[in-house]
């Protein structure tokens, strides 16, 4: 299994990152463009045990898979969301959002991720792999929540 994992301040309130996470699939797909659907199969009060299914488009394919919420709090200052999958029956896949709100208009965002190879043959593969989507990830988080934040700003005054 590997692991990668990398935070970042983001120049926007807590609940503006976390409506990109934890929010509708329109929201999701602003940070997200490769999901193209996200409908619940199983809803849980306590977040927890939540199964959504989720497509997700790679070039022409489209992969289809669960996605099971394992951890889920949502306190002001607080919050976090840990999801895991079976990507095409060969990985075994763990997302985890960490937010922590620095102040009223900053927030710490950590984001890791865990790949678990279910096939001999793709240990190599993941030996190979870098943080690079990691990064990128959270840098695109960064920026869309920070344009968001800015807008309404905007749109306030």
């Amino acid at each position: 299994m590997k692991e990668w994992s990398k935070e970042i301040e983001i120049q926007a309130p807590i609940d503006t990152v976390w409506g990109l996470l934890n929010g509708s699939l329109e929201e999701m797909q602003r940070i997200m463009p490769q999901v193209v659907d996200h409908q619940p199969v199983k809803v849980t009060n306590e977040g927890v045990g939540s199964i959504y299914r989720q497509k997700y488009r790679e070039g022409k394919r489209v992969e289809e898979y669960d996605v099971e919420t394992l951890e889920y709090q949502n306190t002001p200052d607080q919050k976090k969301l840990k999801v895991g999958f079976t990507l095409a029956k060969m990985f075994e896949i763990t997302a985890m959002y960490e937010l922590t709100a620095i102040n009223k208009h900053k927030t710490l965002f950590k984001y890791t991720c865990t790949n678990k190879p279910l096939k001999a043959f793709l240990k190599l593969f993941l030996f190979l792999a870098s943080d690079k989507i990691v990064v990128q990830f959270c840098e695109r988080v960064k920026k869309v929540a920070e344009e968001e934040y800015k807008n309404s700003k905007v749109l306030i005054r």
